[in-house]
């Protein structure tokens, strides 16, 4: 992207609040982007060559949404903490292994998209974030849903193709969850404790590609409350 080129995003971006500067080749901010700074409520930075998001991306405090997937990032700075306005979060298909314990700050995160990375821990950052709605952590490298995890609010949490073989039942603990896709992992049936099944609000539970064939869950305790509220949702559906 030329420089004349970058002048004129930013300059739209003072009237419009938006910034997309994705497929530019880009590892840096550009300078003009100071003018942003009390503006700036969209930032789409996908698809670019970032192996360090600056910490400048701090000072740009009214940001709702911010678009950094497919770049090559294997840190995101401990200031994304400042952005306390952040509604979305989008960092998938980058190279992060980690999260910084400040996206707890994030009191407002409706959507956070982590799926294609070299995750291995379940981030806990997330749990007690009263607004996030959707949180995506497929195709990471994660072993284990903690217990620690009954204090997430979400209503969908996407685990599909990771590694997990232990899935703790204070998973049904969780106040809002209603789809739990935990497709292609390392589950054996005991894995899933009757308690998800009868005491969660999940009403949609994937689990195609484990280590069990998907009719053996009707022999879990559990089993018919589960459909209950399967059935239930698919009648709102239709």
């Amino acid at each position: 992207m030329g420089n004349s080129g970058l002048k004129q995003h930013i300059e739209t971006a003072q009237k419009t609040g938006v910034l997309k500067l994705s497929q530019g080749k880009l590892n840096e901010f550009p300078q003009g982007m100071k003018q942003l700074e009390g503006c700036l409520r969209t930032l789409d930075i996908s698809d670019n060559k970032f192996v360090v998001l600056p910490n400048e991306i701090s000072r740009f405090m009214q940001l709702r949404h911010l678009n950094l997937s497919k770049n090559k990032l294997a840190k995101i700075p401990d200031c994304i903490g400042a952005l306390t306005k952040l509604e979305t979060f989008n960092a998938g298909n980058n190279n992060l292994s980690f999260l910084p314990r400040t996206f707890s700050n994030l009191i407002n995160l409706k959507q956070v998209i982590l799926n294609s990375n070299h995750l291995k821990e379940f981030p806990l950052v997330f749990c007690g974030l009263k607004h996030l709605d959707i949180l995506d952590l497929s195709q990471n490298e994660l072993v284990a849903v903690p217990a620690e995890v009954s204090t997430l609010n979400v209503t969908e949490l996407n685990l599909n193709q990771n590694q997990i073989s232990v899935l703790s039942s204070e998973i049904s603990l969780c106040p809002r969850l209603k789809i739990l896709r935990l497709e292609e992992n390392c589950l054996q049936l005991a894995a899933i404790h009757p308690r998800i099944l009868s005491e969660s609000k999940i009403a949609n539970l994937v689990l195609d590609g484990n280590l069990f064939e998907i009719k053996q869950l009707a022999n879990i305790e559990g089993y018919d409350a589960y459909m209950d509220r399967f059935t239930a949702i698919k009648k709102k559906m239709f």
